[in-house]
């Protein structure tokens, strides 16, 4: 009993130590990020909402968090969610084939819109490759088919994401102009994000997996900025006056969530600049957090003293 107790106490104590409390220090560090992305929306001529959460430490910063933002293809991170959640519970396998119809095919399909119809064979894996990679719709919607809209909203209830909903399969425009816009806000994506990474969603494979599948490299403006060697699983989303990116970025032994997303734009590249930005000041923070002793001194290779 007594050695049961003591590993016990030490696994605590080992716990306990690897999560820091956040510093005076820290805080003003998030003081000053809040700033600086305040001063981001402040020269946007549109709306914006973010949501940043430190998946260390579960400190965070908010900005209109809890506005609903049209996803436009941001959406399919719960998609590919299911999809997972689906192979978990063994109703489908990812190895699964499917054969292109060319009844499935859609705008804005550069992979699937090239292939044969009737005779290229794929599987549920490659589909959510090319809807991850290019945000390919029709792949997208194949994939929507095949685990079912409705079991995508139940997932998303079970976690509590009241405002997350898939309403509309990929470039439905009888849909969209009845107003059914896949939705969602910057909090409740983050909190998506955060659940899988914490293992709520997914057993340990799956969720290696499925971020291994996000971080598919991809065009997009959380990464654009930041290290080329950095690990970012996130998928972007663009409509007009619309531009969102939500994803996961690992800076090792600080990874974090971040969620913006923008809406009413006048000029959507000034939207596509505001994540870039805000992408940037995020991982200056948390790459100095990852590097940095509790009194703010960074060691880095071949650090020396100066």
């Amino acid at each position: 009993m007594k050695l049961v107790l003591c590993s016990a106490l030490f696994l605590a104590t080992c716990l306990a130590q690897t999560v820091a409390p956040t510093t005076d220090k820290q805080k003003v560090l998030w003081q000053k990020l809040g700033a600086s992305i305040q001063e981001v929306d402040r020269h946007l001529d549109g709306v914006m909402g973010v949501a940043i959460e430190d998946l260390s430490t579960g400190d965070h910063f908010f900005l209109q968090e809890d506005e609903v933002f049209a996803q436009a293809s941001s959406i399919k991170i719960a998609v590919l969610a299911h999809l997972y959640v689906q192979a978990q519970a063994g109703k489908l396998k990812l190895t699964d084939s499917y054969i292109v119809q060319s009844s499935d095919l859609v705008a804005d399909s550069d992979i699937m819109g090239g292939l044969t119809p009737g005779v290229t064979r794929l599987t549920l894996r490659d589909l959510a490759t090319m809807m991850v990679a290019v945000s390919d719709n029709s792949a997208a919607n194949v994939l929507i088919d095949r685990v079912g809209m409705p079991n995508v909203n139940a997932m998303l209830d079970s976690l509590g994401l009241t405002h997350t909903r898939l309403r509309r399969k990929m470039m439905d425009l009888q849909a969209a102009k009845q107003g059914l816009e896949n939705i969602s806000t910057p909090r409740e994506m983050m909190t998506l994000l955060a659940a899988i990474y914490h293992g709520k969603v997914l057993n340990q494979d799956f969720t290696a997996d499925f971020f291994k599948m996000l971080s598919t490299n991809k065009d997009s403006w959380i990464p654009r900025d930041l290290p080329a060697d950095l690990k970012v699983a996130n998928k972007p989303g663009s409509l007009e006056a619309v531009r969102n990116d939500s994803g996961i970025v690992f800076v090792e032994g600080r990874p974090y969530v971040i969620c913006v997303m923008t809406s009413f734009l006048r000029n959507e590249r000034d939207g596509e600049g505001a994540i870039r930005k805000i992408s940037l000041e995020a991982w200056r923070r948390f790459d100095r957090l990852s590097r940095a002793t509790e009194y703010g001194r960074v060691v880095s290779p071949g650090n020396g003293v100066r």
